[in-house]
């Protein structure tokens, strides 16, 4: 099986280029020239088979020409001792809904479920390959992606991180967790702008240094751009739907509905490509907060980031460019290549562009669309957590408000938690009553305190560790220093 580009200009590649790329030349993003039928999987919890070695399993059908034996070792490397629960994504009943918790790694949110497997898949694909070139993996982040992307390549060989972050536009823990995430082959830079600007000085460094490197570097992304961050998310789609089988929520015929906070749109995509290879996934709803882009587009097939960006208690989402929507526009439209191009030239030189009918209602089949701000994210954390005892962090208040767009619809609603509330402790104070006079390192332990919770482990002692990586730059500064580390890793 073969990867190809959404924008129909360049050669199928094999799962292996396609993850050690990231991007296609012509810049479009791959996907699987066809997808297995994977509907075997969703019949209840196997016995003796635990989440690493599911994983397995959809690496093995979506990651071929990988070795088998590595494929394995990997998932079992990847989701271990790193993960504060062994179930890895536990599935919690919450109301009348279920909460799919995904903040047990080692940095508390759902990127880790994708970055402690992407590392060690591209280190496979560069065994196949070419082993001695090594590669430079670029990452944007509007929060979490960083300190995962960081955490999860640290000390591999052959490989280093530049992360790009807003300087201003992340939450206190997330900032520590970047700056002072130790490491002699991961870096931080904050940028003066936001999230677009990080995500768009990223596609320049890769648009205008592929053939201005050293000789042996190569450019690659972390982001959810790349194949591989997608696949191992489809994993946790599927363990819900095992579990809601085995304890008799989902019944024979019904389909599951999913409720996501998406600022990228990488993390729903999975769950639509988890459907497209025959798992019973209904309708997904993709969650927004005030920066409501995704949902404007999705009720009027009008994508426009002319808008001035909202920053807000979810900074995760506080994005206007969403790039993995490209991905679904290219199945929606029945793989038309070059009308991707164009919408996505739109995009670029105009600030916009709209689908036409018939992709819209391919599109609107099975997502919908919904924000909300941060007064009601706030009182939806209050209110879950008075009436249910469960706490919860801003983007997963998005998704629960989000569930309103799943009335009427039979089989059962699950909500994806992206985040420890402690990450974003400040909002979670907020929400509980207290009123904080700053965002700060103080905080978490703060609330631990108020809610009679602990700490997650990858947290702790957080305060306590060094800044590391204090470096700031202008956004348009992104391509020379993306040039400076190439050289003196190089060098």
């Amino acid at each position: 099986m073969l990867y190809l580009s959404t924008r129909g200009q360049s050669p199928a590649v094999s799962a292996a280029r396609a993850l050690l790329a990231g991007a296609a030349p012509d810049g479009g993003l791959y996907l699987p020239e066809r997808y297995p039928d994977l509907s075997d999987l969703a019949d209840g919890e196997c016995e003796g088979e635990d989440y690493a070695a599911l994983a397995a399993r959809v690496f093995r059908a979506l990651l071929p020409g990988l070795d088998d034996r590595g494929l394995e070792e990997a998932a079992c490397a990847a989701y271990g001792p790193a993960f504060d629960l062994p179930g890895i994504a536990p599935l919690v009943p919450v109301g009348d809904s279920f909460v799919l918790e995904l903040s047990h790694g080692p940095t508390a949110a759902f990127k880790d479920l994708a970055l402690q497997a992407l590392p060690r898949l591209m280190a496979l694909a560069r065994e196949k390959t070419d082993q001695g070139e090594g590669y430079l993996v670029l990452t944007a982040t509007s929060g979490d992606t960083g300190s995962a992307a960081m955490r999860g390549f640290l000390d591999l060989p052959g490989f280093r991180v530049l992360v790009f972050y807003p300087e201003r536009g992340v939450s206190a823990v997330q900032l520590a967790q970047m700056t002072r995430m130790p490491g002699d082959n991961v870096r931080a830079v904050g940028i003066r702008g936001n999230f677009d600007e990080a995500q768009s000085g990223v596609k320049r460094a890769f648009l205008e240094l592929g053939a201005a490197l050293p000789s042996g570097v190569r450019l690659s992304s972390a982001n959810s751009i790349n194949i591989g961050r997608l696949v191992p998310q489809i994993v946790y789609y599927i363990a819900a739907i095992r579990r809601l089988r085995k304890i008799g929520a989902l019944k024979a015929g019904q389909r599951a509905h999913f409720a996501v906070p998406s600022g990228n749109f990488g993390d729903i995509f999975a769950g639509w490509m988890a459907g497209r290879m025959g798992l019973p996934v209904g309708m997904l709803v993709c969650a927004s907060n005030a920066n409501s882009v995704l949902r404007d587009f999705l009720e009027t097939g009008v994508y426009d980031r002319r808008r001035a960006l909202k920053k807000t208690l979810s900074p995760s989402m506080d994005i206007l460019v969403s790039s993995n929507l490209e991905r679904l526009l290219y199945e929606a439209s029945g793989r038309d290549g070059a009308r991707v191009a164009a919408w996505m030239r739109g995009l670029s030189e105009e600030g916009r562009y709209r689908v036409d009918g018939g992709t819209l209602a391919a599109v609107r089949a099975q997502f919908s669309g919904f924000s909300s701000d941060d007064g009601q994210a706030l009182a939806a954390m209050g209110q879950v957590w008075r009436r249910c005892g469960y706490l919860m962090d801003p983007h997963t208040a998005a998704a629960w408000l989000g569930q309103q767009a799943l009335q009427g619809e039979e089989g059962p609603r699950v909500v994806l938690s992206t985040a420890s509330p402690f990450k974003f402790s400040y909002a979670a104070l907020r929400a509980l009553g207290h009123s904080p006079l700053r965002d700060d390192l103080s905080l978490p332990a703060r609330l631990a305190q108020v809610a009679g919770l602990s700490l997650p482990p990858g947290l702790r002692g957080l305060e306590d560790r060094p800044v590391l990586h204090g470096e700031v730059i202008d956004s348009g500064d992104i391509v020379r220093r993306v040039r400076q580390e190439a050289e003196t890793w190089r060098g």
